[in-house]
């Protein structure tokens, strides 16, 4: 694992130095960072309880800090009317904090918020950027050769090459694949394979995909298998293989395969991710856990590897742990400026509500999450009747199931 040693590795005596500046800075977001990055590699290189001790002090006034400067901004932009951000920074504010006044505090805020903005919610669910095109309606070429260059513009350059080079069929091919055609994309697809019969080629690479999600597993399986005999540096073809073989049951032949792959793809975090799913797939769930646990302690915080555990743990029944988690990702998200996903911010939100913890910040997040992920409208609402319920307010319960029912006869 020489490639994450040189991601992860820290120096606990600098990475706190570096916290000290950023707090005398009052730049508390980094300073918190810095000295939570120093613990953790505490942990892993001493026992120094005096350090530990230290350290956790610092963190905690870091913390209490940031937690009431983000109060003060979530206030602010509530005066500005920008609540959606406000909600942002006073949930930041709780999960930063265990002062009671100022949990007290921060709670009322979004109890405001969330009396302002109820009668905002929009209750249509927006048609899909998919939605099929009316029968008058047509793509036209420019239109095709615009989607295709931006689809292979996120591609290493020597792909962009290739696919660039294929030919009408594997543009149309690729373009409905990407769109969730697959009938149409196996047919151009297996075309452009005819028209470009290189034996290095990489269309059986795409013509497998669509194979796999028209349940084609053995003409998936045997496109694939051919394609990393010419590949075996092409970590797409390891993925998508081992999907055939999940699907397949062939738990044996997706282990084989990931141990017999080039030593520098096992340096990366896509095969640490891809054999620990692998080892779920299977039921394996402790070892997938232990995989992910043991990659954590050893190099430290990594998003990716933290979902993965979190989700595995879930699947273990150890919902605490993955509550956790959930959090500690959304306050990275947060320190960082970053957007947070939707699909954590319901995990998060729905363990804690599964645990009976039906607060006024949990009620927030769904309220968010209406907006994030309007397809899953009826249930955010349903949820936040229940939990305006368990706090005694009935009034707000009936109209949020109201909601509920209004978003679910929108979706007919």
């Amino acid at each position: 694992m020489g490639l994450l040693k040189t991601f992860f590795n820290q120096d606990p005596e600098k990475t706190e130095q570096r916290g000290d500046v950023f707090l005398k800075a009052s730049d508390w977001g980094r300073a918190k960072l810095e000295f939570e990055k120093a613990l953790d590699a505490l942990e892993k290189t001493s026992s120094d309880d005096a350090s530990e001790t230290r350290l956790r002090d610092k963190l905690v006034q870091a913390k209490g800090a940031l937690a009431h400067e983000h109060r003060q901004t979530g206030e602010d932009l509530m005066e500005a009317e920008y609540y959606d951000e406000a909600r942002e920074f006073l949930q930041l504010a709780l999960d930063l904090t265990q002062d009671p006044a100022l949990i007290s505090a921060v709670e009322k805020l979004m109890q405001e918020i969330a009396r302002l903005t109820a009668g905002d919610i929009q209750m249509e669910v927006p048609q899909s950027d998919l939605t099929p095109l009316a029968d008058d309606e047509t793509y036209t070429g420019d239109q095709d050769d615009e989607t295709f260059m931006a689809l292979c513009s996120a591609l290493p350059e020597e792909v962009q090459e290739a696919y660039l080079s294929y030919g009408g069929s594997f543009k149309t091919g690729y373009l409905a694949l990407n769109r969730g055609d697959f009938d149409l994309a196996a047919d151009d697809l297996s075309r452009a394979l005819e028209e470009n019969p290189a034996p290095d080629s990489i269309i059986p690479l795409e013509l497998a995909t669509a194979y796999l999600n028209l349940e084609k597993l053995d003409e998936a399986r045997r496109l694939l298998e051919t394609f990393l005999q010419h590949h075996p540096d092409a970590l797409p073809g390891y993925q998508v293989l081992c999907e055939v073989y999940w699907e397949m049951g062939a738990f044996d032949q997706a282990e084989a395969l990931l141990a017999n792959c080039q030593d520098d793809l096992k340096n990366s975090l896509a095969y640490v991710l891809l054999r620990g799913e692998t080892l779920s797939q299977a039921g394996s769930h402790p070892e997938a856990a232990a995989l992910y646990q043991d990659l954590m302690e050893a190099y430290g915080w990594n998003e990716p590897l933290a979902i993965a555990l979190a989700g595995t743990l879930e699947t273990l029944g150890d919902l605490e742990s993955a509550r956790n988690l959930y959090a500690e990702i959304m306050d990275q998200c947060r320190s960082c400026h970053t957007r947070i996903d939707p699909l954590i911010k319901r995990r998060f939100a729905d363990i804690s509500f599964d645990l009976g913890r039906h607060s006024s910040a949990i009620l927030e997040m769904y309220l968010s999450l209406v907006q994030d992920d309007p397809e899953n409208a009826t249930l955010y609402f349903q949820k936040i009747s229940r939990i305006y319920t368990s706090m005694g307010n009935e009034e707000e319960a009936r109209r949020f199931r109201v909601f509920a029912q209004q978003a679910e006869n929108g979706k007919g």
